[in-house]
């Protein structure tokens, strides 16, 4: 008799031939369960069992990344996190991923944890920014011509850790950030709307993004998972023409790749935000 939710033709065993993706979420909660969705979305399946298999730790204790980048908290994430791949590992991990741009400034202690490797938002970002990355965001790389610069929405601690910055500057290309007051806004929405569960979307950041792309920004990036979340919140039309290349988006996309499972046709994948054609991502 086959299983109430398998179906004919099901997998012979569990898992069977697939690669066990260890999610190191918590960093934050709302944005680790858009990955998990994002993930769904992205992956071409028919039944419950093309999807990708993944093993999620939702550890929200984690202490704060920006904090102890910026020296304002002594408690550092980075024991936390390696202790936590130790425990993905564990349980059969094939590689790790961590939908937290901030965290990634960790990834050097998650490597010495353990021999799983860590699959980086970061660096997915950046070649879909750069329109190099065959296959996972093949859509910036036809509708967006190569930027010789890019805007970083993003924390404090993910500037400050020089993360983007380094990985664009050895592609060639410029990062620009916020003024003062434009980093302002974007560390209210963050913190005092998506993980304060308070709300808030893009429009918050409109003037921001209008000076990133007046300086010569020729494509916004969203490094802070928050922000992704802020993005799903935006109605549709807010910034026509403007390229967001959405880390979190881009890092699902690369699961699913990575995970040996097929993304869907580009006629139901292509994202509007990364096309141009709309701000939102829906």
């Amino acid at each position: 008799m086959p299983d109430d939710d398998g179906g004919p033709g099901a997998d012979a065993g569990p898992g069977a031939g697939r690669t066990l993706v260890g999610v190191l979420g918590g960093v934050g909660p709302a944005a680790t369960v858009l990955f998990l969705e994002r993930v769904i979305r992205w992956t071409d399946a028919a039944r419950d069992q093309d999807h990708v298999d993944l093993v999620v730790l939702q550890h929200a204790t984690v202490p704060d990344r920006t904090a102890f980048v910026l020296g304002r908290s002594a408690d550092d994430p980075g024991p936390v996190l390696a202790a936590d791949a130790r425990r993905l590992a564990a349980a059969g991990a094939g590689f790790l991923v961590l939908p937290c741009n901030t965290a990634h400034a960790f990834a050097g202690a998650v490597a010495a944890a353990t021999p799983v490797p860590l699959l980086s938002a970061v660096e997915v970002a950046v070649d879909a920014a750069v329109g190099v990355a065959a296959g996972v965001a093949a859509d910036v790389a036809v509708h967006a011509p190569r930027p010789e610069a890019v805007g970083l929405l993003a924390t404090e601690g993910t500037i400050a850790s020089g993360l983007y910055a380094d990985a664009f500057a050895a592609r060639g290309v410029k990062t620009l950030v916020p003024d003062v007051a434009g980093q302002a806004a974007v560390t209210s929405l963050v913190y005092d709307g998506v993980k304060a569960e308070a709300g808030g979307d893009l429009r918050a950041l409109d003037g921001v993004i209008a000076d990133l792309r007046s300086r010569g920004a020729g494509a916004i990036v969203l490094g802070c998972t928050e922000l992704s979340v802020a993005a799903r919140a935006t109605p549709p039309g807010l910034l026509p023409d403007v390229v967001l290349v959405d880390a979190l988006d881009e890092l699902a996309r690369a699961t699913v790749l990575r995970a040996g499972r097929r993304l869907r046709g580009p006629e139901t994948t292509r994202s509007p935000a990364l096309a141009g054609e709309r701000a939102a991502v829906s």
